[in-house]
């Protein structure tokens, strides 16, 4: 017998793919223009020039020294310029020894849930989320606890954390910015779950970790700031991702921030080097190892995002649809005109409109639009958007 459990997973897409592949087909049918598929957080601006530069750079060195296997937890000379790096920005004191090299931040968080967590143990999280946190915790046995998030401003409900938290619990996962809201997380927010966490270890004896998911960290708008966690959270993980920031989603390169602060951190460490072995990742990328590194301080066109950020929400809010203002990221989460946000989401399709409905990242009700596409794409969907509104007046 094969595992049921895989079975499921891979018989059936995620909703955000499953839209995305039917926008494929649509486009085969009446042409890419005539489609506005906001299905995926597929970065649409393209890498930075540096990266070019560095991959040429790279490839006219011996082939033995660029492609072939780097030391599990990445290469030495690698993990020491990022953990500088983050100490230039953040006022830390890294070490390579601080950095763990991952195929993204998908690897990244997988390792963290499998070095720390147990069957019977459970992680908490706050909606809306990014759906496949659930399959990666229970895929080590362990429960996703969701936490709805305080409306209207979609910062954490602290209170409603505190109520969750029980023995059992062995991590909280922070996404900031947020997909799909693109919410930040305030500073007082910050302090106020790091305090708690503290709190609550000290009374239960063993550690909560704080697991900070930040693909999406230099994707901000109006000079607005994320605060890195591992300043006011001792048991903090963070799980970084270069797909966004340079716009190399498919080259799958990462790392994790293991901070000496860690209770136990030589246990810590030794797990998440454990979990990356079990889970089969021998290296991140050798090549893109050495290309993160060149680049490691450079982004994308930043701007291009708040362009199609700020003329998407005048277009949607000038027709009456209510939006979350986004801080970051690049989604657009969006009220739906019906409860039924898959219903929304299947009469929008009459009008070629590909949006995700907001079930799966456990928040009822909302769509999320992925504006890292074209903004000629955005400027023709909005006669689409009005007649979908229309439809509900």
């Amino acid at each position: 017998m094969i595992s049921e459990e895989c079975y499921e997973l891979g018989s059936k897409s995620s909703i955000i793919r499953k839209i995305f592949s039917f926008g494929l087909k649509r486009k085969a049918q009446v042409g890419a223009d005539k489609v506005y598929d906001f299905s995926l957080g597929n970065p649409s601006i393209p890498a930075p020039d540096t990266v070019k530069k560095a991959i040429l750079e790279l490839l006219e060195q011996p082939a033995e020294e660029i492609h072939a296997y780097s030391p599990a937890p990445g290469d030495a000379a690698v993990r020491k310029t990022i953990a500088e790096s983050l100490n230039r920005r953040f006022g830390e004191s890294f070490t390579g020894d601080n950095i763990f090299m991952t195929c993204g931040a998908a690897a990244s968080l997988n390792i963290c849930f499998r070095a720390l967590g147990n069957p019977g143990d459970e992680f908490i999280t706050f909606a809306p989320f990014f759906p496949e946190y659930r399959c990666w915790v229970e895929g080590i046995g362990a429960s996703l606890q969701v936490i709805q998030p305080h409306l209207p401003d979609f910062q954490m409900d602290l209170e409603a954390l505190e109520r969750r938290i029980n023995p059992k619990t062995k991590g909280v996962i922070v996404n900031s910015p947020n997909n799909p809201s693109g919410v930040v997380y305030t500073l007082d927010t910050i302090k106020g779950l790091a305090a708690l966490l503290k709190r609550k270890s000290e009374e239960y004896g063993e550690p909560i970790y704080l697991i900070a998911d930040e693909p999406y960290r230099e994707i901000v708008y109006d000079g607005i700031e994320v605060p890195y966690l591992t300043k006011y959270y001792d048991n903090t993980l963070v799980c970084y991702s270069y797909s966004k920031s340079l716009s190399l989603p498919g080259e799958r390169i990462g790392y994790i921030v293991i901070p000496n602060h860690l209770t136990d951190y030589t246990k810590v460490s030794s797990a998440i080097a454990g979990a990356a072995r079990v889970l089969g990742f021998v290296c991140a990328p050798s090549l893109f190892q050495q290309v993160a590194a060149k680049c490691v301080e450079d982004t994308g066109d930043i701007d291009a995002y708040k362009n199609n950020r700020d003329l998407l929400m005048k277009g949607l809010t000038r027709l009456g649809y209510t939006c979350v203002p986004p801080q970051g990221a690049f989604y657009l989460f969006v009220k739906a005109l019906e409860e039924d946000a898959y219903a929304f989401c299947e009469r929008a399709k009459k009008y070629d409109l590909l949006l995700v409905p907001s079930d799966d990242f456990g928040c009822l009700g909302y769509v999320r639009i992925a504006y890292c596409v074209a903004e000629k794409t955005i400027i023709n969907a909005m006669p689409a958007f009005e007649k979908l509104m229309k439809e509900y007046q």
